[in-house]
This record gives structure tokens, C-alpha cells and sequence, in this order.
């Protein structure tokens, strides 16, 4: 079988939009409800939903790899680039470097691609990995290949061009990603058909010993931003992740050939999903600000501090509620102390109780 990028008409992909037009428009449309959801918002609140994608992009991004980042440490880094913390918690380089993409990406969403750009990314995602050659193409004789199975039984997914061919490829690749921008000789105007083609034709390429799939993403939420022409607010990498076996064959179907109407059907009806979970996120940092404006002089800083603790966990909420055993162990109130002040934020209106007795927990109302 031979891959993309060994037949004749690479890298010239083709599409057919007749059967998705309703999805681009879906797309545009839920991309402009949200950018004017974000601009109801104080400055304030805008940064803090900008913070919390940011942070989501960055967990997930590393989760699809099977790396787990500390919440606490990548939203801590992530405030300290942004000069909102003097420093940082914990000491999880890849909790800064994946901090310290998510910045950059927003920051020169504007700014052409170039090689520079691409080895600084890498350089980012690669910090706490002795092992790896960051900020350069691979060199490895080895192929480079993408597979699954047990040592002796690898099935062999796809194989990527050899590291002789990637200088070039890429040379070639960051040409094309500044042709199609905004503006561009060859500009592709539907920015969600643009950022489904830079994902594949980049893993495609998979120029680098580790971390491809982390800077494609990072590639197609910069080229959405580009065409919106301000940074996009949404987290790809979190319904990837929810879909990560459907996202890798998915694009394993597309590596096969440079017709790709399928793989860009299946990367917009996702950009949409993940659209609608920013709206999501800008509904509840409303209902968050509005809690704390209608509360924060009636409670205690222990209860403001539980409530603090719980929204950080965004609109999924605090995994299992909250209960008076860890309410006792994050503020360190005795058990009395802990079912009074639960009761009375019941009381208020503010918790709502669920089971009884010893299993008691409580989850924050925001209606």
C-alpha cells in the first residue's frame, strides 16, 4: 500500500464541500455566537475563560499522548506568562512548556510560519524529556512509524517519509500553511477546511522525533485564529481526546490517499463540537461571576474557599461533589465546623444535597 505522500499527486489534496456546506455555516455561526458571548463579558471574566481553555488545550493536547499534566501546575504556569502570578507552583517542566505553547500560540496567531517558530514549539513541549532531540527535524535512520500491538506484533498504521526527505517536505509544508493564510496566493477562505488539511498534512510529514501530534494542533488552532483574525477560543484537543480511538482512524483513512473529503467532514463536524463546549465554558464563567457577586459577603473564607475549589474544576464540577470528610481535608476544619458550614451553604441555596446520612455530598447550584 502506498501512503500519501508516496503517490504521484502529493501534496495536492482534494475535497468536495457540496455535502458539508450546512457544517461550515453551523461552524461560522457557533464561532460567531461565542466570540459575542466572550465580549459580554467583563475583561476580567474574558481573561479567566481565555485561562481555562487555554489550560484545558494543554491537558488534553498531552492526555492524547498519554501524558498527564497537573491541572494546578499547567493553570499556574499559564498565569505566570501572563504576568498574573509571580510564580509558579510545582516543578513540572512539561506543565511550562505545555503553559508556555498554549501562550505563543495565542499570542502570534498573526505571525507567519516559520521553521524558528516550529523548533520553539518543540523546544516548549519537549521540556522534562532528556531523551529527545528538541528543536530539530528527525535524523534517525529507523522509520518513522505509527503503530499499535504488542513488541513482535506491531501493526503497522502508517509510515512517514524518511528523515531525508523532511527538511524538504517542510520547507515545502511551511510555504504552502503561509500561501493559504488570509491573504495568501493560494488562500483557502473556509478557515475550518484550511485547519483540517494543516493537521494532516503535518502528521502526514511528522517531522520530529516526539511531540508531532501536539504541535498539529497547535498548528490548526492557528490557522482557525487566522482566519477569524483574533485568537480562537475553544479546545480541539478535548473532544480528541474523547474520541481518540475515532480521531486516529480517522486520520489513518486519510493517510491513504489525497482525496480527503472524509478526514475534513470528520475534523469540522468536531471543530463544531468543540465550539459548542466554549460556549459552554463562557455560560458557566457568567454563572460563576454572578455566584460570587450574589454570595461573597455571606460566607466565611473557608466556604469561599471550597467554592474556589470546585469551579476550578470548570462546568463538569468537582469529581463526586463535595463532602464533609473533604471539606475537613482541603481547609482543615474539624467535623463540626465542616457540617455546619456545608449545611448552611445548603441553606443558602448555594450547595444542593444529594444521598443522606454519612454519604451525603453536595454539588454547587449555578442556575
Amino acid at each position: 500500500m502506498l501512503y500519501n505522500w508516496q503517490q504521484p499527486d502529493w501534496p495536492n489534496f482534494r475535497y468536495d464541500l457540496s455535502e458539508i456546506e450546512d457544517s461550515l455555516f453551523t461552524f461560522a455561526e457557533k464561532t460567531g455566537r461565542a466570540g459575542g458571548l466572550l465580549k459580554g463579558l467583563t475583561a476580567g471574566d474574558q481573561m479567566e475563560t481565555s485561562i481555562e481553555v487555554m489550560a484545558i488545550e494543554a491537558i488534553k493536547t498531552f492526555a492524547i499522548e498519554g501524558e498527564l499534566l497537573s491541572r494546578k501546575d499547567v493553570m499556574s504556569s499559564i498565569r505566570h506568562n501572563l504576568g498574573l502570578a509571580s510564580e509558579t507552583s510545582g516543578g513540572d517542566k512539561r506543565a511550562a512548556g505545555a503553559a508556555a505553547l498554549m501562550i505563543d500560540v495565542r499570542n502570534s496567531f498573526a505571525a507567519s510560519l516559520s521553521e524558528e517558530m516550529l523548533f520553539g514549539w518543540h523546544r516548549m513541549i519537549m521540556q522534562g524529556h532528556r531523551h529527545i532531540a528538541a528543536g530539530c527535524w528527525r535524523t534517525h535512520i529507523e522509520p518513522m512509524q505509527v503503530v499499535s500491538g504488542p513488541i513482535g506484533h506491531e501493526r503497522v498504521h502508517f509510515e512517514a517519509p524518511p528523515s531525508s526527505q523532511v527538511s524538504e517536505e517542510m520547507q515545502r509544508y511551511i510555504q504552502w500553511f503561509n500561501d493559504t493564510a488570509p491573504g495568501g496566493k493560494h488562500e483557502i477562505r473556509k478557515a475550518a477546511v484550511r485547519s483540517a488539511i494543516v493537521h494532516l498534512y503535518f502528521e502526514s510529514i511528522h517531522p520530529f522525533e516526539d511531540g508531532n501530534g501536539r504541535i498539529g494542533r497547535a498548528l490548526s488552532e492557528k490557522a482557525l485564529s487566522q482566519g477569524l483574525r483574533r485568537p480562537i477560543l475553544l479546545s480541539l484537543s478535548r473532544v480528541i481526546e474523547a474520541r481518540r480511538k475515532e480521531y486516529y482512524d480517522a486520520l489513518k483513512e486519510a493517510q491513504q490517499s489525497n482525496e480527503i473529503t472524509s478526514w475534513v467532514t470528520w475534523f469540522i463536524n468536531m471543530a463544531i463540537e468543540a465550539q459548542i463546549q466554549a460556549e459552554e465554558q463562557i455560560d458557566f464563567t457568567l454563572k460563576k461571576t454572578r455566584l460570587f457577586d450574589r454570595f461573597r459577603d455571606q460566607l466565611n473564607e473557608r466556604q469561599l474557599q471550597i467554592l474556589r475549589r470546585m469551579l476550578d474544576e470548570g462546568p463538569n464540577g468537582f469529581a463526586g461533589g463535595m463532602s464533609a470528610k473533604k471539606y475537613m481535608s482541603i481547609t482543615g476544619a474539624s467535623k463540626a465546623t465542616a457540617t455546619r458550614d456545608l449545611q448552611d451553604l445548603a441553606d443558602k441555596g448555594v450547595f444542593i444535597p444529594t444521598g443522606g446520612g454519612r454519604s451525603t455530598h453536595y454539588i454547587i447550584s449555578l442556575d
